[in-house]
């Protein structure tokens, strides 16, 4: 795979913030700066700086740090203008003398150290890949927010007064929250305010629960209408098939099966020494897809016969449930992201 230097005359680099953006334009090969500027984060600003790289003659990319966060407004609006723009992660800087460092070096970094990469990624798509992260994100807060809240009321239902107590001893969450939800305070001062907030919190807990299983829907409905194989696959629901087109986003953003499982975090690490031959886990890459990956392995274990006897035979071949595990997701790895490089019918 050829390195970006050998297939663009300009790169620019940009180191985004809040209310501006830097943008330093490297010659390729050379690295030579040919020109900087600093523009507001707003369209019109997007605006100067591709009028700025229009001055120089010659192919280019655009290669933007933190697509992710204040990177994402320039990174949608140049692909809507047609430029080619590459991610990358925060570029390595090395060590400063004298407190060395500023917006326009951090540009000219980005560009510099993306001129010898040759596997840049592209920045997640737009659209419906937005909405579902959106959706995820909103849902998930929900969730921690309902859990937070009901691991309060299990405390509080410990330390109530006795009156209070004894009614909710010995019951489950979901149990204890509708108890609370029908509670009419009586008693004194204190037991009923204790008894007024008990069922505030409770309300709280079910209508965040309400709004999650709404965002649930929705993000059903948009991945069944986007990518409706991946609910066809064992073990995958709607909220973990979410998660993988989230990271997924678009064909050709993940160059092989290699890339994903290593992005998944599902790639064995060699950690051989001497006479010693054996691989650990890998505990990089992206949590959520690798927690996806984990889900999708259990429910096969518990329920996909196929799954049952390949855990069988590693298991008498010596492997723990948990190397076995691993091995799973491996080929889960492998297995989701041939379908989603198959393209549907209907796209």
């Amino acid at each position: 795979m050829t390195i970006l230097a050998d297939d663009v005359d300009i790169v620019i680099g940009i180191d985004p913030h809040k209310h501006t953006h830097t943008a330093a334009v490297i010659e390729a090969p050379t690295g030579k700066r040919l020109e900087v500027g600093v523009v507001d984060a707003c369209p019109s600003g997007f605006a100067e700086l591709l009028a700025m790289a229009n001055t120089h003659r010659g192919s280019r990319c655009w290669v933007v740090e933190g697509c992710g966060s204040w990177g994402r407004g320039i990174m949608a609006w140049l692909q809507s203008q047609g430029e080619e723009v590459r991610e990358i992660d925060s570029p390595r800087r090395p060590k400063r003398r004298m407190g060395r460092k500023d917006d326009v070096l951090d540009a000219e970094r980005t560009a510099r150290e993306a001129l010898g990469r040759d596997g840049l990624a592209s920045p997640r798509a737009t659209g419906e890949r937005d909405a579902i992260a959106t959706l995820l994100n909103a849902r998930r807060s929900a969730i921690q927010m309902a859990a937070d809240t009901e691991r309060q009321l299990l405390s509080m239902a410990t330390t109530s007064p006795e009156t209070l107590a004894a009614r909710l001893r010995g019951l489950k969450t979901n149990k204890l929250v509708s108890t609370c939800l029908r509670w009419r305070p009586t008693g004194d001062d204190a037991t009923i305010a204790i008894a007024a907030t008990m069922r505030t919190m409770a309300h709280r807990s079910r209508d965040l629960r309400s709004e999650a299983a709404v965002y649930e829907s929705r993000i059903q409905e948009l991945v069944a209408a986007w990518r409706p194989d991946l609910l066809q696959l064992t073990g995958v629901g709607p909220i973990i098939a979410a998660t993988i087109l989230t990271v997924w986003s678009h064909p050709g953003r993940i160059r092989n099966e290699a890339a994903f499982a290593m992005l998944a975090g599902v790639a064995p690490i060699p950690a051989s020494s001497g006479l010693t031959t054996r691989h650990r886990l890998n505990r990089r890459g992206d949590r959520q897809l690798n927690s996806a990956l984990h889900i999708i392995a259990i429910q096969r274990q518990r329920h996909d016969p196929r799954t049952q006897a390949y855990f069988d035979k590693r298991r008498a071949e010596g492997k723990t449930d948990r190397e076995i595990r691993c091995c799973i997701k491996r080929y889960l790895a492998r297995e989701i992201f041939r379908t989603l490089q198959q393209p549907l019918d209907n796209q």
